[in-house]
């Protein structure tokens, strides 16, 4: 797949944005705001989706994931002028949005304050719920860890910040390299054999290293410049997120969930779906992880829907 993974923006305030385009840059665009925590390398798991059904992959990082510099303070409305400046840096006029699990509330929020005319769609699958919705059915570990990021921040950063460090240091040597090397090479023959089979001969093909490189890059890039964010981001998900859903004024919003997500509970989803404006609500019978296989279903509505491509189906 076609990438340009280490993109840089410099906002008005000097904050450096991060993000990631994958596939071709005159197809059509397509924001996509990861989970969390994680950042611009989730891009990566579309494979050739891009290619495929003809749109622009773009992913930002959020502040202080990956490239994106770190904001004190922040909240979740702050992020559509963050996107705006990045399609008027990059010459949209109108695009897509597709936020998945914790990406969710931002794409709303940018339904909310972004104009409707230059959303041509915006979906939300398995996004993180409302706190608001009413918290009995969260799981404990997710309200300790809330309760944590809003009353004890620091503590919890100087705890993981060595935690990542020993990772990271775990992660790149030699007995763990060598397990991944022998795993991806077994990956690869596998994925080989499936092509052959399909005589499908568009797979990207990566070096066993270019392979290690990227999943290590996908997994502990996140937390470049420490866990500040992501204890920042789990305050901001448990907390009110600024705004009314009846008063988002884009209409028609897509959004699928599962109906047996233990991570984000289906009936906080069903609280935020009666307030919204006319969203079309797919609930499915699949857990927060398993609801990703119809990630490609949603990008093909997209293109058949908003993008004004015919499109025969999934990849192979």
């Amino acid at each position: 797949m076609t990438a340009r993974f280490h993109q840089k923006l410099i906002l008005n305030d000097g904050r450096i944005l991060g993000y990631a385009e994958y596939g071709n840059p005159t197809d059509y665009p397509l924001l996509y705001f990861q989970g969390y925590p994680s950042s611009r390398s989730e891009g990566w798991g579309f494979g050739k989706w891009p290619e495929c059904h003809g749109f622009r992959l773009i992913v930002p990082d959020r502040p202080g994931f990956g490239l994106f510099s770190y904001q004190p303070n922040r909240q979740i409305l702050d992020w559509p002028a963050d996107v705006q400046a990045l399609v008027s840096h990059l010459g949209l006029s109108q695009f897509a949005i597709l936020g998945y699990s914790g990406g969710g509330p931002y794409a709303i929020a940018c339904a909310y304050l972004l104009p409707a005319c230059i959303l041509s769609a915006v979906a939300v699958v398995a996004g993180a719920p409302p706190w608001v919705a009413g918290i009995e059915d969260v799981t404990v570990s997710r309200k300790l860890l809330s309760r944590a990021a809003i009353y004890c921040p620091g503590t919890l950063e100087m705890v993981s910040n060595p935690l990542f460090l020993a990772l990271r240091w775990i992660a790149e040597s030699g007995p763990v390299t060598r397990w991944l090397n022998n795993w991806i090479d077994g990956m690869k023959r596998e994925k080989e054999k499936k092509a052959h089979e399909q005589q499908d001969a568009k797979e990207e093909r990566l070096s066993t290293e270019e392979a290690r490189k990227r999943m290590l890059s996908t997994f502990l890039g996140v937390f470049v410049q420490g866990f500040g964010a992501a204890i920042q981001e789990a305050r901001l998900l448990s907390q009110d997120w600024g705004f009314r859903f009846q008063d988002v004024p884009y209409s028609g919003m897509r959004i699928w969930h599962g109906t047996k997500d233990a991570n984000a509970p289906v009936d906080m989803v069903r609280y935020m779906v009666k307030r919204l404006p006319q969203p079309v609500f797919h609930e499915l019978e699949k857990n927060h992880y398993t609801i990703g296989h119809h990630l490609e279903e949603v990008i093909v509505d997209f293109v058949r829907n908003k993008v004004g491509k015919d499109d025969d189906g999934p990849c192979l």
